[in-house]
């Protein structure tokens, strides 16, 4: 397992949704229904359109009826994604069940795929800082801000895949253990959050 297959199904999926640019577009997923690189795939689409989500909805002139849907619809973005990520986890703790942790392992303090969430943000980051480095319509000032931002977020793409793969390295030859922490999301569960239960 390696982070350039999840660097590269990240790119393919934020590529593929810039070919409409549009929220409402269905995922394009090319991959296996029961395949890992499906999960990857869909979990970025999620990521990518919640993304433009978040933009619109900053928009100073949105009606508030609007702003409410959207809202909510960031909302079940936000179960979709959480559910995805512990699917994607569900696969990783399958691959490993079989390796014997060594006495000494340590427990790694986030799970695979909360690591691999990271990433699939990260690839947002890298992909809309390099917009803004070659618009046309800015500053020189805001052009040498962005590169330098950019500059970074590539530095943190190497240092996390290179943390992602020295991590399943770890989980290979059992010096580290994960363990599954369901994030027990209670805010869309009406059995759970008080006001819709009322």
């Amino acid at each position: 397992m390696s982070s350039k297959l999840f660097n590269r199904i990240f790119k393919e999926s934020i590529d593929a949704y810039h070919i409409k640019d549009d929220i409402n577009t269905p995922c394009p997923n090319p991959y296996s229904v029961d395949s890992l690189e499906h999960l990857l795939f869909f979990k970025n689409w999620t990521d990518t359109v919640q993304w433009h989500l978040e933009d619109i909805i900053r928009a100073e002139d949105i009606e508030p009826a609007a702003a409410l849907k959207i809202k909510r619809t960031i909302d079940h973005s936000n179960q979709v994604r959480t559910d995805t990520v512990e699917q994607i986890d569900d696969y990783f703790f399958d691959k490993y069940q079989n390796v014997t942790p060594k006495s000494d392992a340590q427990i790694n303090t986030e799970t695979p795929a909360w690591a691999i969430d990271r990433l699939s943000i990260l690839n947002l980051k890298v992909y809309h800082m390099r917009e803004e480095t070659n618009r046309t319509d800015a500053s020189e000032a805001h052009l040498a801000k962005c590169q330098h931002k950019l500059n970074v977020l590539l530095q943190q793409d190497i240092d996390l895949s290179l943390a992602i793969d020295q991590l399943f390295d770890a989980l290979q030859s059992g010096s580290r253990i994960v363990k599954t922490y369901k994030q027990m999301k209670m805010y869309n569960d009406p059995e759970l959050n008080p006001v819709l239960r009322k």
